[in-house]
């Protein structure tokens, strides 16, 4: 992966792609139901985010039925990975870092239930 450090931190500038990086790297992988009910976005909103993430490499995607999941692209270079740490490690007490991760945490109906909220 040719990651340049330009479109990591421009793609770190936006406070959705932020957010939502920070939520994929301290959960893993996570729905775009998911990432709309922690953030309080919009669908479309966050899904465009999404997919400027993975046009840039930061993000891979994969589908199941009628949910797209997103994780941090597991090709994502040591260092990208790195600032990618520190960051969420930097932010995880702040608004809105705190409150996403508690209304993830709160969401009825996560995607392993029949339908997803």
């Amino acid at each position: 992966m040719n990651l340049k450090p330009t479109d990591l931190f421009a793609a770190l500038a936006n406070d959705t792609r932020l957010r939502c990086l920070v939520l994929l790297r301290e959960q893993g992988e996570l729905c775009v139901c998911e990432l709309t009910h922690a953030t309080g976005s919009a669908q479309p909103h966050v899904s465009r985010h999404l997919a400027q993430l993975r046009e840039l490499g930061l993000v891979a995607d994969r589908r199941a039925g009628l949910w797209v999941y997103y994780r941090v692209h597991p090709a994502l270079p040591d260092w990208a990975c790195r600032v990618l740490d520190e960051t969420a490690a930097a932010v995880r007490g702040q608004a809105p870092f705190s409150s996403d991760a508690a209304s993830l945490a709160s969401m009825p109906g996560r995607p392993s239930a029949p339908r997803c909220a």
